[in-house]
Order: structure tokens, then sequence, then C-alpha cells
């Protein structure tokens, strides 16, 4: 693949608008770089934009195709197909109203000139790695989470980024909404399962390397605890 360029980005915010992360992979030659940034009050969409204006800051001036993996229809059909339209009627959407985001909107075309991009949509939360990853980079952001990125070699990255495929079933099972019946943490080794997401922030705000999730059922906690190692 030393060809090609190969990007994952995704976004997240709480609230929506709220505080929010942005988060990224780019791998070129035999390096893989990981990104990430937060912002304070922000929405999901900006935070996707920004995902993917970081990681082509990142390439530069590039002969190489890049291939951009994101689960934002957002994104894709905005830089593909809406531009072309706002730009042409002066950054006015179809609904007759000033487009959304336009000044991430115009940054994206700017770092999109003169690059040979193919944008490709891939599944979220469907068990793909890359997007995993950058979930996880994502949402540690918008928590105010520490979180160490990598950068360094291809050949001792831990996270498999050729697979852009998800598996059957993981998206819908990831999906669901619900009450929790628990909050699972794991914080400097040590498990912690509290019932309100109050007592699982208290442990995992501000806590490096600090691991989170929410589990709509008995068995999916324990799903949670054997993927994190602990039997």
């Amino acid at each position: 693949m030393k060809d090609k360029i190969i990007i994952f980005s995704d976004g997240s915010s709480r609230g929506n608008p709220g505080p929010g992360g942005w988060g990224a992979i780019v791998v070129m030659e035999d390096k893989v770089t990981e990104l990430g940034g937060r912002e304070n009050h922000t929405t999901n969409n900006r935070m996707e934009l920004m995902g993917a204006i970081k990681s082509l800051e990142k390439v530069g001036k590039s002969v190489k195709e890049i291939i951009v993996n994101t689960d934002s229809s957002y994104v894709i059909n905005g830089i593909t197909k809406w531009v072309y339209g706002w730009q042409k009627n002066g950054w006015i959407s179809s609904t007759k109203e000033n487009v959304v985001n336009r000044d991430l909107w115009e940054e994206l075309i700017i770092v999109s000139i003169g690059k040979k991009i193919n944008w490709n949509h891939i599944a979220g939360h469907a068990g793909i790695p890359g997007n995993e990853r950058c979930d996880e980079i994502a949402t540690s952001f918008a928590d105010n989470i520490e979180i160490k990125l990598y950068k360094g070699s291809v050949s001792k990255y831990g996270v498999d980024f050729m697979q852009t495929k998800g598996e059957a079933g993981v998206a819908k099972k990831k999906s669901k909404s619900g009450p929790a019946y628990s909050y699972l943490s794991l914080v400097n080794g040590v498990l912690n399962i509290d019932r309100t997401w109050l007592e699982c922030e208290k442990r995992v705000k501000g806590k490096k390397g600090a691991k989170y999730q929410k589990a709509l059922s008995e068995i999916e906690e324990k799903e949670i605890m054997k993927k994190w190692g602990i039997r």
C-alpha cells in the first residue's frame, strides 16, 4: 500500500452542541500518525469535518491516491456533491438558508485541492479497527480524558487499518438504545461497575488510559469484560 495514503477519521460531541472531539489515523509509506483534538462547544458534524480537514492537512501535497475512510455521510455527500451547488449559489442551501458549517466546508475544499481523494463510506461502530480507534480518540478528547496518540512504524501499530468492512451484526448491537444496565470502567487495571454515568464519569475523568463503556444487559456487561481481558 506504499502507493496510497490511507486515512480514517471520526468525530464526536457530547450534547450536540456540547464538548466535542475528533480523531484520525494517517498512514503514509511505513509510518502511522494518530491525530486528535477538542473543542469546548461544538457539534458532531463539525467534529467529523475537523477530522477530515486535519488528516488532509497532515498529508500535505501529494500525488498519491488518498483513501479517506469515514462513517459520516454528511462529510462524504457534502464534499462530493453538495459543495458545488453551495458555491454556485453563494453558499445558500436548497432551503434558501445559509449553509451550516460554511467555514469548515471551505477549509475542507482548500485542503482537498490538487489531491486524488477516494472518499470511502464505512459503517460506524461495526468492528472496523480503524474506525473504532478513531472513535476512541474522538470520544476521549470530547470527554477531556488523556489518551496517548501513536506515531511510529506500521509494523508496530496495533490496529488493522486494512480492514474496512464491518462484522455482521456488530453495528446493530452497538447502536441499540435504551436504559443502561451498568457502566464499566477500567482505571489503572482496576475494573469498576457503576449503575449511573455520573458515578462512572467521576472515576474516569482526567485519568490517563482509562477505559469506559455502557452495557445494556448482563450479557453485554460480560462481553465488555471479556474484550478488556477480564474473565
